[in-house]
């Protein structure tokens, strides 16, 4: 089994790639089209010389790599939505189990701002999520569910996508992993220091005046998706 997971940044993603990583029968690759995207798209990301350096810049090679077989029984990958530019080939995903991980707005906007100044919609990638399911159906997971009860979301979602559920899921060592991109440096800093899925988020933040406009762009491209959700 190949999983492509669709996720916009700041969203429990890298949580959910050491979760499945954390299994003996996956492998996982850590967003494969980051460099691509930047090699396209021209964006000013932190780290982006060292990403172009350190990473496949052909699109077309890294869908290759994503359609090959694994070398362990399932194979995780980790994906945003907003790297697949278009004229980037999705052909590879047809035979994959394609999961769409969301999270509110003012979530994503308040982490990313933090990280990163003056985010656009482009940036978090609501509306290319959008896109990439009504391309390719699939599952729709929230990350707040998750972090209220992770053992029973990810019981759910394994019963949805035909796996067996694995307690391993729950844990893992703290500190990096041999599978990040070298983006860790800049990005992974909280889930480094976590051994498991942190606890229940309190109300949505309070974004400045700024930033109100952009999650009144994205929120209807979440509820969109939210219907959807494996509850």
């Amino acid at each position: 089994m190949k999983i492509a997971m669709w996720s916009g940044p700041r969203n429990l993603s890298t949580a959910m790639m050491y979760s499945f990583g954390a299994r003996s029968d996956f492998s996982v690759m850590d967003e494969p089209f980051y460099a691509a995207y930047l090699a396209g798209s021209g964006a000013d990301h932190p780290m982006r010389t060292e990403i172009l350096a350190a990473h496949e810049t052909d699109a077309f090679r890294v869908a290759e790599i994503c359609a090959a077989d694994p070398t362990t029984p399932h194979l995780y990958m980790k994906h945003m939505p907003h790297h697949m530019l278009d004229g980037f080939p999705l052909d590879w995903a047809q035979d994959c189990v394609n999961v769409h991980l969301i999270r509110h707005p003012a979530r994503v906007i308040a982490s990313y701002a933090a990280k990163r100044e003056r985010p656009t919609l482009d940036d978090i990638g609501f509306a290319q999520q959008v896109r990439i399911y009504d391309a390719l159906g699939g599952i729709v997971i929230d990350s707040t569910d998750i972090r209220v009860d992770p053992d029973r979301i990810l019981r759910l979602l394994c019963k949805a996508i035909g796996l067996p559920f694995d307690p391993a899921m729950l844990h893992w060592p703290a500190g990096p992993r041999a599978e990040d991109g070298i983006w860790a440096a800049h990005w992974y800093g909280a889930v480094h220091q976590s051994t498991g899925f942190a606890g229940a988020e309190g109300d949505l933040p309070r974004l400045e005046p700024d930033m109100q406009s952009l999650m009144a762009e994205a929120v209807p491209y979440y509820t969109a998706l939210e219907t959807m959700k494996l509850r």
